[in-house]
């Protein structure tokens, strides 16, 4: 019996000071103009718009600042880049987190940017970590696994629905056909989706709270990326719509044969 009160008093303890980390990045806004330089070998960021990743903003981070509340401890965020992401990074503070960590760093691959929050994670003991579950530049789902390889911790992605007690995580994902629930025990790393929380928008308060707290900025670990970008391509136009009469059907029948791709 008393190893059980023991433990419950050491779960409360732990759960009352979760510390979470929430892997954010910047990505440009989607009403932005999308265009190439240097023969499509780079990308054209003069007149960009850049914000937080709405996967890590919305459901990663507000979910994290939820548990924070409903149990207490602190939430950091951390992204990997240049003194450019600065104000997306006080953006995520003046939603809520307490502090934020910028790995100084352009992050050239998925590999390279997961490898650096890792090293970073080890020697903090971070008993939650939430990423979004990808970001909508590059939509490769790809840095919360890697994550978790690193760290050797539970993974699990896509997930639409967490809650935690004491040691356990319980967390929902909807599969094809139905919603899979898994239990994993924390420190875990969890890639969040929509459904996981609701959108925050950071008041004046936020705002100017934002200015005085705590962003780190510290120097990368020496760990190459595993991948370069030779070129880039935008989709092609959008070819014009041909508009057909209700009443002329052999007419349509004759396009759907002869001129209607499949894609």
């Amino acid at each position: 019996m008393a190893d059980l009160i023991i433990k419950f008093v050491l779960d409360l303890i732990k759960i009352s000071g979760m510390k979470l980390l929430v892997c954010i990045s910047k990505s440009p806004d989607t009403t932005s103009k999308i265009a190439f330089t240097e023969g499509n070998s780079k990308f054209d960021e003069n007149g960009v718009q850049y914000i937080v990743n709405p996967y890590d903003e919305w459901y990663a981070l507000v979910r994290a600042l939820e548990l924070k509340e409903a149990g207490g401890g602190t939430v950091t965020v951390c992204t990997v880049g240049t003194a450019t992401d600065d104000p997306i990074i006080r953006k995520a503070l003046a939603i809520g987190a307490d502090a934020a960590v910028r790995i100084d760093a352009d992050p050239t691959d998925a590999y390279f940017t997961a490898m650096q929050i890792a090293e970073y994670a080890k020697t903090n003991e971070f008993d939650l970590i939430l990423t979004g579950k990808e970001t909508i530049n590059y939509n490769g789902s790809q840095v919360g696994g890697m994550l978790a390889e690193a760290l050797g911790l539970p993974f699990v992605s896509l997930a639409s629905k967490l809650e935690v007690n004491g040691t356990t995580a319980t967390v929902e994902s909807e599969v094809a056909g139905g919603v899979q629930v898994s239990e994993v025990t924390i420190p875990a790393v969890i890639s969040c989706a929509k459904g996981m929380a609701e959108q925050r928008i950071p008041n004046m308060r936020g705002i100017m709270a934002a200015r005085t707290k705590q962003l780190t900025v510290i120097p990368p670990a020496d760990i190459q990326a595993l991948t370069t970008f030779e070129t880039y391509d935008l989709p092609p136009a959008k070819a014009a719509c041909k508009m057909i009469d209700p009443e002329n059907m052999d007419e349509l029948v004759s396009l759907l044969h002869n001129e209607a791709k499949v894609i």
